[in-house]
């Protein structure tokens, strides 16, 4: 099967481990792949395919414990797991769905697909091995595909609201909660620490590649970025962003000053 074929099968795949290894394997073949870049696909199963479990509850139904203890580390690991699945799918539907872009567009998000399954890979790895659980042992939500839904028909706010909003918080968050880990002080939480090093320097890249292809949509389509993103946000009911920024990591990853004022001040 060509790339965008066989992104939306490995969406609708249910299983954690198949998912994220046909991820992997997938982004292995991209320098030989065919892509069908207008072709019109059609899901054949429910999007995305989920597993029995984790239980997936209202995000506000999702209980916070906190990481001094080994159970709140388990589940503070498991939401961060939870997140990295998601964003396998996210990345999954972004090549499928969307025909008619450049060849670069797919092969992007087959990098983001491949490196969102090894950091699923990773979390659920430490799980299980540091700290006596597994994926699926706690509730989580599914906030991340509610907004992939809401953007299923405009390109444009795909990428607006899911790498440069939703998934950029978590250049804000990571730092955060890897001071806290660091303040434990246990062997588990500095692994985690050494595993969350690796996440936020590859997702400064996941979010540069929205705000790349954002910015490309724009002028494609002679939209000013900063006013339409606004625009977006209201439209949709996104999330704004909690400081305090991690602005460092947001002007690696491409935001302009005025986008950063923007999102500090509204």
């Amino acid at each position: 099967m060509e790339l965008r074929h066989r992104a939306l099968h490995v969406l609708q795949l249910t299983d954690p481990e198949e998912k994220a290894a046909q991820a992997l394997d997938l982004h292995g073949h991209a320098a030989t792949i065919s892509i069908a870049e207008n072709t019109i696909l059609e899901p054949t199963a429910p999007l995305p395919g989920c597993p029995a479990r984790p239980e997936l509850r209202h995000h506000t139904a999702v209980a916070r414990r906190s990481p001094a203890t080994a159970a709140g580390r388990a589940v503070l690991i498991h939401a961060i797991a939870h997140i990295e699945f998601n964003a396998i799918n996210l990345a999954l539907d972004a090549l499928w769905r969307f025909p008619g872009m450049p060849r670069r567009f797919y092969l992007d998000w087959l990098q983001v697909a491949g490196e969102e399954a090894r950091h699923f890979q990773m979390l659920r790895t430490h799980l299980r091995s540091q700290l006596g659980h597994d994926y699926g042992d706690f509730p989580a939500h599914q906030g991340l595909w509610s907004m992939c839904e809401k953007t299923a028909h405009d390109i444009v706010a795909r990428m607006a609201l899911v790498p440069r909003t939703l998934e950029a918080r978590g250049l804000d968050a990571t730092p955060l909660i890897q001071h806290k880990l660091r303040s434990v002080g246990a062997p588990d939480a500095l692994a985690a620490v050494r595993i969350l090093d690796v996440i936020l320097r590859e997702e400064v890249g996941h979010v540069a590649i929205g705000n790349h292809w954002y910015r490309w949509l724009c002028e494609r389509d002679g939209l000013e970025p900063v006013a339409h993103y606004a625009l977006l946000v209201q439209r949709h009911e996104a999330p704004r962003a909690k400081p305090p920024l991690n602005t460092a990591a947001r002007r690696a990853a491409g935001f302009s000053q005025a986008e950063l004022d923007w999102l500090e001040h509204g």
